[in-house]
């Protein structure tokens, strides 16, 4: 069967991820530059403003807020060191109480608040997550530059958690093999896949472990 072709910014079937976060690739960053393929132009420089919901009971469900939609992904799977995740809801703010019991805080793997409303604003319910133990919104910020090396999508990004500046770089495709090829390439495979969950909890110490290139 012929493998897929990627394509920035489409829809395909769930990919797999390599990701790492640190404070300096500048290498991997020249490296990925010089072998990338020529890219859309809407990819070269992007800039977005998030809020991630991080659980201290929870590992397998990403939460993050933008434009005032909330949007949960899914851990499936691990295969060679590769991570997969899928879309497990997508819902908009104001959110009704129900998609909160039934879906939201269920994600979140922690004790439900009381509802006392039918539907609340994004202000009522990040003062919610504010309230909870188990439970810590972060600012994320992200600049981001896109490639495509080895038919692979990838980026290098400028982050800044809670205002803490960390650098990431990634590639994803339907096609481990391609993904390995990038890695070896960029030199990349020397580095811990750490997804956006984890470096989150990295950097505000919910969890306590260093970044990729801090573990060197």
């Amino acid at each position: 069967m012929a493998k897929e072709k990627m394509k920035i910014g489409e829809i395909s079937k769930p990919r797999f991820e390599f990701r790492t976060f640190g404070q300096d690739f500048e290498e991997e960053f020249f490296l990925m530059s010089r072998l990338s393929m020529p890219v859309p132009e809407k990819v070269w420089d992007r800039s977005s403003e998030e809020i991630y919901i991080v659980s201290r009971t929870n590992d397998v469900n990403n939460t993050k807020i933008r434009d005032g939609k909330m949007d949960i992904k899914t851990f499936v799977q691990e295969v060679d060191g590769l991570e997969q995740w899928n879309p497990l809801m997508k819902a908009e703010f104001p959110i009704s109480a129900d998609t909160l019991t039934n879906d939201v805080f269920p994600a979140f793997q922690v004790e439900m608040p009381a509802l006392k409303k039918d539907r609340y604003e994004l202000s009522e319910f990040l003062q919610m997550i504010d309230d909870h133990k188990d439970l810590q919104a972060v600012r994320v910020k992200k600049h981001r530059f896109g490639y495509m090396i080895n038919d692979t999508i990838c980026e290098v990004a400028d982050v800044l958690i809670n205002g803490a500046k960390v650098t990431t770089l990634n590639s994803e495709s339907t096609e481990i093999e391609d993904i390995k090829k990038t890695m070896a390439d960029v030199g990349m495979n020397k580095y811990e896949n750490i997804n956006y969950l984890q470096a989150i909890k990295r950097v505000i110490g919910m969890i306590d472990k260093p970044l990729a290139d801090e573990s060197l």
